[in-house]
């Protein structure tokens, strides 16, 4: 029935121009820090991914979900949200008990901060994936597989002392397995349904040129932005003619604070060879009309009010992987 439902969200959430978009996993992730200040002084922050779109947050004293957009329920009941929210209160509490104790025991000097990151990943013509990790001090610690923890590989005596521990509670250990076989995959299948208004949602791109700071005497490096698109995948080139110009760089796709992209393309050649270059881009909302800058052609710069990827864009991508060493979901 899972795979049924994701058949049909294929089809209802449009992707890029590739034919391989939905070949990507699409996965539904929650990240928590602790930092241990002192016996008597945690801080906890939360948040949930939907890929790469944050959809909730986690509010302290009371703990409790913070949900950031209209669908961010996906299709659960108020009551499955409440069983959750009690779940993820009950897992926070657990593990500052157990760290704090664990501190103890092993004389650990505070603060120090505690890393976990949980979720299902779903592919194309598979089932879900979950995952459960535990990292201390930003290394692996724990790592739940087999409705067992088991300490990593990296983690030493402490991870397998601590695995232990953890494995102490059979009734814990069979709702977590639920919770990342069955709860997760449901949830995730429900926020693609709750929001494929706005998930499949095409928002056309805007892009220019410009230059950056000379890399050689007598060369030029040449900047193709290309800012505001969504959905994600998009294919841009520096062109020569109607070839692919080898020499072609680009930088990580970075989010705008409004939840579309921002990309740049760049390109180091001689001052005197710019001649027929131009810079193509290629994105589902453009109805198979690509769309081509030529340089020395066009005014350079973005047009007032552009949405460009700068400050904020580094800023979100450091929120999502502050703490995140050693979390890293490996790709099935």
């Amino acid at each position: 029935m899972l795979f049924l439902q994701f058949l049909l969200l294929a089809v209802l959430l449009p992707g890029g121009d590739n034919k391989d978009d939905f070949q990507e996993p699409i996965s539904f992730q929650i990240i928590q820090i602790s930092s241990f200040y002192n016996r008597s002084w945690v801080q906890t922050l939360g948040s949930g991914w939907l890929g790469e779109l944050q959809v909730h947050g986690w509010k302290t004293n009371p703990g409790g979900i913070i949900f950031l957009w209209p669908w961010s329920k996906g299709n659960f009941s108020n009551e499955e949200m409440m069983e959750l929210e009690n779940f993820f209160r009950g897992t926070v509490t657990g593990i500052h008990w157990a760290f704090h104790n664990l501190a103890s025991e092993w004389q650990l000097a505070y603060p120090f901060e505690v890393q976990m990151v949980g979720g299902c990943e779903m592919h194309f013509g598979r089932g879900s994936v979950g995952f459960l990790r535990i990292a201390y001090q930003g290394s692996d610690f724990l790592i739940f597989q087999n409705n067992s923890w088991w300490p990593s590989p990296t983690g030493g005596s402490r991870a397998q002392h601590a695995s232990t521990l953890f494995n102490g509670d059979i009734v814990i250990l069979e709702s977590i397995d639920r919770l990342l076989s069955d709860t997760c995959p449901r949830f995730l299948l429900g926020l693609l349904d709750a929001g494929k208004a706005y998930l499949g949602r095409q928002v056309k791109p805007e892009a220019w040129l410009s230059s950056g700071p000379s890399p050689h005497p007598g060369h030029l490096m040449l900047l193709c932005h290309v800012s505001g698109f969504y959905p994600k995948p998009i294919w841009v080139m520096w062109m020569l003619g109607d070839q692919e110009h080898p020499g072609t760089q680009q930088r990580d796709i970075l989010p705008n604070a409004d939840g579309t992209w921002y990309l740049r393309k760049s390109l180091d050649v001689k001052a005197i060879e710019t001649a027929g270059l131009s810079c193509r881009v290629r994105h589902s909302s453009l109805g198979g009309q690509d769309m081509i800058l030529y340089w020395g052609k066009k005014e350079l710069g973005p047009k007032p009010g552009m949405r460009i990827g700068g400050p904020q864009a580094e800023q979100n991508i450091q929120k999502k992987i502050l703490g995140f060493q050693g979390l890293q979901t490996q790709k099935k």
